[in-house]
């Protein structure tokens, strides 16, 4: 049967500005990319005798997610910042609630903007090769 629901946390480690958690807001979408090869969907992908000619490219493994945000004590948007602007890439490890556990190494990419009046922000993790799935 599947199991849909929230992530519980993510939690990170990073070798100079060290480790936490954030959490994801209940009831909220998360999507999840595994990353790996894609076949591209193109429907002219064909040669005159009917043959597919299939593309394939690699793509950088994803997480996108609502997290809370703390202004005040854990200073969540503040800690992601620190992660997005640094060159070296930290480890990320996530946990859902059917009991799935990844790990993948990047870090947070695109926008990280605060909603102050839901003290929450979209966090999008992104790496190079694929996630580890750990339980």
């Amino acid at each position: 049967m599947p199991t849909a629901g929230d992530i519980e946390e993510i939690t990170w480690n990073h070798p100079t500005l060290g480790t936490g958690t954030v959490y994801c807001k209940v009831n909220e979408d998360a999507t999840h990319d595994a990353g790996n090869y894609r076949s591209e969907d193109d429907a002219s992908m064909l040669d005159t005798g009917g043959r597919m000619i299939d593309k394939m490219n690699k793509v950088r493994w994803s997480l996108e997610a609502t997290v809370t945000w703390d202004m005040n004590d854990s200073e969540e948007l503040e800690k992601m910042v620190a992660l997005s602007s640094s060159p070296v890439l930290t480890e990320f490890t996530w946990s859902h609630v059917s009991g799935s556990t990844y790990k993948g190494t990047g870090k947070p990419v695109g926008d990280l903007q605060g909603n102050l009046n839901a003290a929450t922000f979209t966090l999008k993790l992104a790496g190079g090769g694929e996630v580890e799935k750990i339980s």
